[in-house]
């Protein structure tokens, strides 16, 4: 076994086990913080396929901005613990019959399934620039500028139409009595 092999090992288990973590806290911040792990992990699998743009993207997305949207929305909603886990708690044994039935069905596939085989090892060199961020960076901002900036119009038609829809209106502002 040589290093790649078991820096995989070390991050696929982790990943399991801290995404179990994550479907059996009854505290939603501590599911959170083992989701954070998983988002690491999956970004350290990332830098072993040697696309370090997208183990970057990986944490500046999912770490960042998606951790704190839900820890944000869970702060905000102050759903008591005992109503979380309560329903959770009650059906596990049809979550672990679901589960055990679909991990066999996964297992079943891949003992019968015929996989190409895998493409002799690139020159560093060209791996170096297929994933290089600059590389991306250059057909991002030559051929895709245009969907590039129709995606951040959209985004941000999107963001000012949750601020209106998210006001507060009041009769003197000239809303409506019930809205």
């Amino acid at each position: 076994m040589n290093l790649d092999q078991a820096f995989f090992l070390y991050f696929a288990a982790m990943i399991v086990v801290f995404s179990i973590v994550t479907i059996t806290r009854k505290n939603p911040v501590y599911a959170v913080m083992a989701l954070l792990v998983v988002f690491f992990h999956v970004a350290g699998l990332y830098v072993l396929l040697n696309a370090e743009f997208i183990a970057a993207l990986q944490v500046v997305v999912y770490a960042g901005a998606i951790l704190v949207l839900y820890l944000f929305v869970l702060m905000l909603l102050s759903v008591p613990r005992e109503a979380l886990g309560a329903a959770a708690h009650r059906r596990w044994p049809v979550y672990a019959l679901v589960g055990g039935a679909t991990t066999f069905e996964i297992a079943l596939l891949l003992a019968r399934s015929k996989f190409a085989p895998r493409p002799g090892p690139y020159p560093p060199d060209v791996v170096r620039e297929m994933g290089s961020t600059q590389a991306i960076g250059t057909v991002l901002f030559t051929e895709f500028l245009y969907p590039f900036e129709v995606i951040s119009l959209v985004l941000l038609v999107a963001m000012i139409g949750a601020i209106v829809l998210t006001k507060k209106w009041t009769p003197a502002q000239g809303g409506e009595e019930g809205r």
